[in-house]
């Protein structure tokens, strides 16, 4: 028997960025987001969350860098590999909308064993990868 709840998942997920209004807007209006909290924490702080469309997934707490050392981390979470994976029913409505959005994507689409894949960039060049698992 486990000593853990039967029920657990990742809920959300931080993503230090540079403006919460400026981040805000990318991804809700760029990769199609839904913002789902902006609070006023006081003191420059906010809690902002967005999560994709339908509500599936993680959510991401847009957290605005405090200091130079997160803000060095912008765009650079992972150390230059992808870092999020956002999973699609149909990558090919997906990928056209965001493109048409003014998305960066990094390479054509491909397939992989896994399933259809391609790597954009969000505004601060962290890496993503729009994916339709196969199914």
């Amino acid at each position: 028997m486990s000593d853990f709840a039967t029920e657990r998942r990742v809920a959300t997920v931080t993503l230090v960025v540079a403006d919460y209004d400026e981040a805000i807007r990318w991804y809700v209006d760029r990769a199609g987001f839904t913002l789902t909290s902006d609070l006023d924490l006081g003191g420059g702080k906010r809690w902002v969350t967005v999560e994709p469309q339908n509500g599936g997934g993680a959510r991401l707490l847009l957290a605005k860098a405090d200091g130079a050392g997160q803000a060095a981390s912008i765009g650079n979470q992972t150390g230059g590999r992808v870092a999020f994976f956002l999973e699609t029913d149909d990558f090919a409505r997906d990928h056209a909308a965001m493109l048409a959005r003014g998305v960066e994507f990094r390479e054509a689409p491909r397939h992989e064993p896994y399933g259809t894949v391609a790597v954009f960039a969000d505004l601060h060049g962290n890496l993503w990868d729009l994916i339709e698992p196969k199914r």
